[in-house]
């Protein structure tokens, strides 16, 4: 069936698997997802969690709200590492390079993330909602980093 309206585009196909990702979160406070692609193929994924072997919030219940920290302070304070570090903690675990891909998340990541995404090399971001932390903002400004918040649309879409 040629030109079939109800196909999805390449970023909503990717951000829907990204949604779907963060329903694997251990974490009480935020679902998030993470996923890494290069020419339009999965490299790695990761959800917000406690590493493995550690027991999750979900079970033993979050330091952060205890200690009422707001949302983007205090990362430190936290047993669970986020969507971004673990998708990219994956790729490196499984030897595969992610140089120059492209990171789909549900939210903006967080400006320790965000030191890691430079790192690493991605090029391009794509999240759905934002998070409480200007100073990544303005750190993938500086280095160049293709910043887009998915509205759903299929304009502008590079995968």
């Amino acid at each position: 069936m040629p030109g079939r309206s109800d196909r999805p585009s390449w970023t909503t196909y990717f951000m829907d698997i990204t949604s779907l990702v963060a329903k694997r979160s251990t974490c009480l406070r935020r679902s998030v997802g993470a996923m890494i692609v290069k020419d339009k193929r999965i490299l790695a994924t990761g959800y917000n969690g406690a590493p493995t072997k550690i027991r999750h919030c979900i079970e033993i219940g979050c330091l952060r709200e205890k200690l009422n920290v707001p949302s983007g302070e205090k990362h430190e304070l936290c047993r669970g590492i986020h969507a971004e570090q673990n998708a990219i903690i994956q790729a490196a675990f499984h030897g595969v390079s992610i140089n120059g891909a492209t990171l789909y998340c549900t939210n903006l990541p967080c400006s320790i993330c965000t030191k890691m995404i430079i790192n690493a090399g991605l090029k391009r971001i794509y999240y759905q909602d934002g998070y409480a932390d200007t100073l990544s903002e303005g750190m993938l400004k500086e280095v160049g980093i293709e910043v887009i918040q998915f509205d759903g649309s299929k304009q502008g879409e590079k995968p």
